[in-house]
């Protein structure tokens, strides 16, 4: 005979069992991993930017092609030139028109592009380069119809381009494009006797396109480095862990930080400018790690919060502007 207190234990004992029971069966459920939940509509619209031919993806909005102009001036001249013209290596906007059969096109929006919505989507996400996705939808429109009247797609100074008459601009090379008919294949991977990564030598590159410095670095220093291995003493822990991060400095420099430092735009100093970078190490690391991390506006010009590209680390930047300092002093 069971008193209470065991009367008790006996229903926690079967709630228990209950529970397992149907916590087991929600385990089976396929995709389910225990953790994690579905995105809502709110968190699906703030990633789904993208902008398709056919108009779908557009918000609601407009911009004039003077109010463009104003904020071409203001935000994109810099890098692609007072009428779309190009600075530098930045790519030209306008132009190039009739040019595609040439040994040398000149693809600009104008020339090669197919679709407007190219055009507007690219603005919007990743424009400026200094400060992607900053403008808003109404800029947007504005400096989209701008760039179309740079390239005469619009010639009408007091256009006001939107959602509702997005669909009605026609690209020059809105034919020059059609859907592959070829299949899609894939190369079988290599599961034996494959060939050893370290033998694979580069023997040609495209002139001017393929940087090859960093490797002709690499080979200059392993060489070096092979010839006097009997000479060197062991390095400390902290050389080694030193040089470690110099070797990820170098690496998110030239992914993430080339494209501005190494020629100077929006005020970045130069890479390897001893005067440039004087005044700035005299700061301190500590406070060039804060301005490269958080971004900071001066006098002179402007500094992108991780350069722009938010997927670095903190350790990353920080990384690169170590190796911009030991090779900038």
């Amino acid at each position: 005979m069971f008193n209470w207190d065991n009367k008790n234990v006996i229903k926690s004992l079967l709630l228990i069992g209950l529970f397992g029971f149907s916590q087991a069966g929600l385990t089976k459920d396929t995709g389910y991993y225990g953790y994690g939940k579905s995105a809502t509509q709110e968190e699906i619209a703030a990633w789904d930017i993208d902008v398709r031919p056919d108009g779908k993806g557009l918000p609601v909005g407009s911009g004039s092609v003077s109010y463009g102009e104003e904020l071409y001036e203001a935000k994109c001249a810099l890098c692609h030139g007072a009428f779309g013209e190009g600075e530098g290596r930045w790519p030209k906007l306008a132009g190039g028109f009739d040019t595609l059969t040439d040994a040398k096109p000149e693809k600009t929006v104008g020339s090669y592009w197919p679709y407007a919505s190219t055009l507007w989507d690219y603005i919007h996400r990743a424009m400026p380069f200094t400060a992607p996705q900053s403008l808003s939808v109404d800029e947007t429109y504005a400096l989209t119809a701008y760039v179309l009247y740079l390239n005469d797609i619009i010639d009408d100074e007091d256009f006001v381009l939107s959602k509702d008459n997005f669909t009605e601009i026609e690209m020059p090379n809105k034919d020059g494009f059609f859907v592959d008919p070829r299949p899609d294949v894939k190369n079988p991977a290599c599961m034996e006797n494959c060939k050893d990564p370290a033998t694979i030598k580069v023997t040609s590159a495209i002139k001017g396109i393929t940087p090859l410095q960093h490797i002709a670095k690499e080979e200059g220093a392993n060489d070096k480095a092979s010839s006097d291995s009997e000479d060197q003493q062991p390095k400390s822990a902290d050389q080694v862990a030193v040089d470690n991060e110099l070797k990820v400095g170098s690496a998110i420099y030239s992914q993430s930080c080339s494209i501005c430092h190494g020629s100077g735009i929006a005020g970045a100093p130069k890479f390897g400018d001893k005067m440039a970078w004087a005044p700035r190490i005299k700061q301190g690391v500590e406070q060039l790690n804060k301005h490269a991390i958080e971004g900071y506006s001066g006098k002179t010009g402007i500094m992108p919060a991780k350069g722009g590209n938010p997927s670095l680390t903190d350790a990353e930047v920080s990384a690169a502007i170590l190796y911009m300092i030991e090779n900038s002093q």
